[in-house]
């Protein structure tokens, strides 16, 4: 045994050396958001490192990176922008612009204007939601358009092979384009419903399949007090509202409360996070199925 131990020694050490070093190799890219890390994970395959660095309890749009986030940020060798205003710490940060990509920038002539409103969230301080509404990827066609411009982005920097990213593309694009399909079967029959959502998320949603949803400034899972309970009732009174869209599972006092207003509680997750299951495809599937089943009976 004593014999080969050595050698086989020697043998373990080069493979372990090549490992790391292959994982070092791998480029580093860095996305504002979840919908952009989950595109640029299927179109690299595991051939680079994607990151989303924001915790999980706070704001994308909102997050405050410290010095050592930035750091790596600075490093990595592609930072994907989602564009229409979001992530409001980019304005502030110096980055290399050669690694910058806006993936929304092919369709800005469709961004929506929004409202000024103030508030705050978790520990992404107070801010505001004036200028344009973010969540592009909520339609997802143009999710295929950001898609794509995460595609050039990886090939004109040479970080994957393009025949490889090209494939993937179409096969991420035809997924894109099943979703498509699916929220207007799904949403068909809530055209012309007054909805309200807890947060102001589903702007291109509303947009693309012609919804009526009007916007509440309420905290994700967290349960409304008397002052945002009475003007859900105003709210309710004055538009008919019919159905309440929660960015996620309230607690079940609150669910009581919108179904003793006459609201059907639908939970439509608007994805900036990663899910904790499911992934970004499956998750907005599950959505649109739940929007499917509401009965305006």
């Amino acid at each position: 045994m004593k014999v080969f131990l050595r050698p086989l020694l020697g043998v373990w050490l080069l493979v372990l050396s090549a490992t790391i070093a292959g994982a070092e190799d791998r480029p580093r890219i860095v996305a504002v958001n979840y919908p952009l890390q989950y595109f640029a994970e299927r179109l690299l395959d595991d051939t680079a490192e994607v990151l989303m660095p924001v915790p999980a309890d706070v704001d994308p749009s909102f997050w405050r990176p410290s010095i050592a986030d930035i750091s790596m940020i600075q490093s990595a060798d592609l930072i994907l922008l989602n564009g229409a205003g979001f992530a409001t710490w980019v304005d502030r940060v110096s980055l290399p612009r050669s690694k910058l990509t806006n993936t929304a920038k092919a369709f800005e002539d469709q961004f929506i204007v929004t409202e000024s409103i103030t508030h705050s969230h978790g520990d992404g301080g107070e801010h505001s939601h004036e200028g344009l509404a973010s969540y592009t990827w909520l339609d997802p066609l143009l999710a295929s358009m950001q898609a794509e411009a995460v595609a050039d982005a990886i090939i004109s920097r040479g970080l994957a092979d393009a025949q490889s990213v090209n494939a993937r593309l179409a096969t991420l694009q035809a997924d894109l384009a099943a979703l498509d399909q699916q929220a207007r079967a799904s949403l068909a029959g809530l055209q012309g419903v007054a909805m309200i959502a807890t947060h102001p998320r589903y702007q291109y949603l509303a947009q693309r399949y012609n919804l009526s949803i009007i916007s509440l400034e309420w905290e994700a899972g967290v349960t409304p007090n008397e002052a945002q309970i009475a003007d859900l009732r105003a709210l309710v009174a004055d538009s008919g509202a019919r159905v309440l869209i929660w960015e996620a599972a309230p607690p079940a006092e609150a669910r009581e409360v919108a179904s003793g207003l006459g609201l059907q509680n639908v939970v439509f997750s608007p994805l900036a996070h990663g899910p904790e299951e499911n992934d970004f495809v499956g998750l907005f599937s599950r959505s649109l199925a739940l929007m499917s089943d509401v009965s305006l009976r």
